[in-house]
C-alpha cells in the first residue's frame, strides 16, 4: 500500500524509473518502499473514429493521508510523468481505502 495504476504513459518509462518513483514517494508518504505496487495499464484513447493520444492518468489507492501529503504526492507524480513524457496533461486520482474493507491474506487492517 499504496497501489499505483498508470495509464497513458510508456511502460518502459515506469520500469526504467521505478526506483526513482518509489524513492520519491517513500519520502513523501513515509511508508516502507515494499508496501508500494506499481501497475501499468495498456490503453488506447478513441475520439471521432480514430485512436488519439490522451491524458496520463495515475490512480492512487491508499489509506487516507492528510491534505499536505496528498498535495505533495499529486505534485510529485505529475512532475514525474511530465519529466518522462512529451509534456502531456497528467491527472492524479486518489481512492481512499478503509482498513475494515481491506484484507491482506484474509486479515483486515
Amino acid at each position: 500500500m499504496p497501489h499505483l495504476k498508470f495509464r497513458g504513459i510508456d511502460k518502459k518509462v515506469l520500469i526504467e524509473n521505478s526506483k526513482e518513483l518509489i524513492d520519491g514517494l517513500t519520502e513523501i508518504i513515509a511508508c516502507n518502499r515494499d508496501w508500494f505496487t506499481v501497475e501499468h495499464i495498456e490503453t488506447e484513447y478513441i475520439f471521432d473514429g480514430r485512436i488519439v493520444s490522451g491524458y496520463i492518468f495515475v490512480e492512487v489507492s491508499w489509506f487516507e493521508r492528510d491534505k499536505e501529503t496528498k498535495n505533495k504526492t499529486a505534485d510529485f507524480l505529475t512532475k514525474f510523468c511530465k519529466k518522462y513524457s512529451s509534456n502531456r496533461d497528467t491527472t492524479v486520482i486518489f481512492y481512499p481505502l478503509l482498513g475494515e474493507n481491506y484484507y491482506d491474506n484474509g486479515e483486515h487492517f
